[in-house]
């Protein structure tokens, strides 16, 4: 393959790549999961405790449009919530998920 060649591809790669960096992504980080009864939710107020399926501690679950894609941990940065990757979920891993 010629410099010119590969010159051309890297600039198209380029040009693909920047075509999806502004496409919007819905991100979302679960802490747990809980079922609970319409009645038992109306009877919530405020300082309510509401158990979740995960201990203390577990790592958060990180999902991309409704696809997990790794885990975390809670962190707090300047006042304001935020989340520190401890783990990307494998492509093996996602495909488990599904079967």
């Amino acid at each position: 393959m010629s410099d010119t060649s590969e010159a051309n591809e890297t600039s198209l790669d380029r040009k693909n790549l920047e075509f999806i960096l502004d496409i919007p992504l819905q991100v979302t980080v679960e802490l747990g999961r809980t079922k609970l009864l319409v009645k038992d939710i109306l009877q919530l107020n405020q300082g309510a405790v509401v158990e979740l399926t995960k201990l203390a501690g577990e790592p958060l679950d990180i999902f991309v449009n409704s696809k997990l894609v790794a885990r975390g941990e809670a962190v707090v940065v300047n006042e304001k919530f935020g989340v520190r990757l401890v783990d990307i979920v494998t492509p093996n891993e996602r495909v488990e998920k599904i079967l």
